[in-house]
């Protein structure tokens, strides 16, 4: 479950089954692995929900709120849709506000069915998506990161905020639903001309490498673009290459922005600031290796990559479990700090819970990083 790492920082192997006795879990309620699908579960659904879901016509999505949360919400959504299959309860789907097109590469908006929705309307999302979304709901199902407890059934914990959200809804709608660990959805890819522009100037060639450091509380989760460019260098130096590296920033005024450093001895960066990320979406499978820190865009990074192509999020204060995707190939390095929030469920910010110490992302030193970067990068299994 860990390798070698600095003092109080491990290593998390995203294919790791969690025992659902080495975490607080709260029980499902019954063993998912002996229900047989579309089964009745053996507890009582949520007769209110089940009866309004079941008159739908139209299921819209809609969420205004940050990117990760909406990322790793989207099973809740696949939850319902799943039960309206099996109900064989015919509805369209259509997704509204910032993320749609992003919700669209999951597979899970649909062409309206052939008889015309009779007007009666789910919506799904975040709260503020379904506040912005001016609807006549005969339901909203809001999908809150705070809800859904850390599951456990047939001896293993569900720490993923994926399954988390998949699992509640199907104790709520009362039937075995199809969807297995991992629960994260995987968007679909394909060229852009943000991807074709790299490739003809010769940055998509060789060792590439993603590094996220835009995020929405920088003081506590920037790694920085110079640890990031040392990790590159002992990277491209131990592997004798020349490495490409991608720095992936946020808006800054003005918009958009590329610019590139002068060449290092083993390094050329270049900063890509304020790419939207429909366009990330699809520059992400092109590197061999993408580093962020635990926001929208690792995760992100995660739902688009094929599972030989390794990502790393690094977790200096949140739980390393809950907030990943719960993908094979998305792993972790996190602090004594997150270990203990992914153990007993607890939120620093939520559970008002203050570090022994201030934690930053310089628990992480480049060169111990990059050593689980070439690792993984060589195929071994840290």
């Amino acid at each position: 479950m860990s390798s070698d790492a600095p003092p109080g920082v491990r290593f998390h192997h995203g294919s790791v089954v969690v025992p659902a006795g080495a975490v607080h879990t709260t029980p499902l309620g019954y063993d998912r692995g002996s229900v047989p699908l579309s089964a009745p579960l053996p507890l009582t659904a949520s007769a209110e929900l089940v009866h309004r879901l079941s008159g739908c016509g139209e299921v819209v999505v809609a969420f205004e709120g940050k990117l990760g949360d909406t990322l790793l919400a989207l099973t809740g959504v696949r939850a319902v849709l799943d039960w309206l299959r099996l109900r064989s309860v015919r509805t369209s789907v259509r997704a509204v506000g910032p993320y749609a097109g992003l919700i669209a590469r999951t597979g899970l908006i649909t062409q309206p069915p052939v008889t015309t929705p009779h007007g009666r309307r789910a919506v799904i999302g975040d709260r503020a998506g379904i506040e912005a979304f001016d609807s006549e709901a005969v339901v909203s199902l809001v999908l809150d990161p705070a809800a859904p407890p850390c599951w456990s059934s047939d001896g293993r914990a569900h720490p993923d905020l994926p399954a988390r959200h998949y699992l509640a809804l199907e104790r709520r709608l009362g039937i075995r639903l199809p969807g297995t660990a991992p629960f994260a959805p995987t968007l679909a890819t394909g060229p852009n001309n943000l991807v074709e522009e790299l490739r003809s100037v010769g940055w998509l060639g060789g060792l590439t490498i993603a590094a996220i450091t835009a995020t929405s509380w920088p003081e506590r989760k920037d790694y920085t673009a110079q640890r990031y460019i040392a990790l590159a260098e002992q990277i491209a130096e131990a592997q004798q290459a020349q490495a490409r590296l991608l720095l992936i920033g946020g808006a800054p005024e003005g918009g958009f922005r590329v610019s590139a450093e002068a060449p290092r001895r083993h390094v050329q960066v270049l900063h890509l600031d304020g790419v939207p990320a429909e366009q990330l979406a699809d520059l992400f499978p092109h590197c061999n290796l993408i580093v962020g820190n635990d926001t929208g865009l690792t995760h992100l990074a995660a739902m688009t990559r094929s599972p030989e192509r390794p990502v790393i999020g690094l977790y200096a204060r949140h739980s390393h479990s809950k907030w990943r995707t719960g993908l094979p190939h998305h792993h972790a390095i996190a602090t004594d700090l997150s270990d203990r929030m992914h153990q007993g469920d607890l939120c620093p910010v939520r559970d008002a819970i203050p570090p022994d110490i201030d934690v930053h992302m310089d628990a992480f030193p480049p060169a111990e990083l990059a050593q689980v970067c070439l690792e993984l990068l060589n195929g071994v299994r840290p």
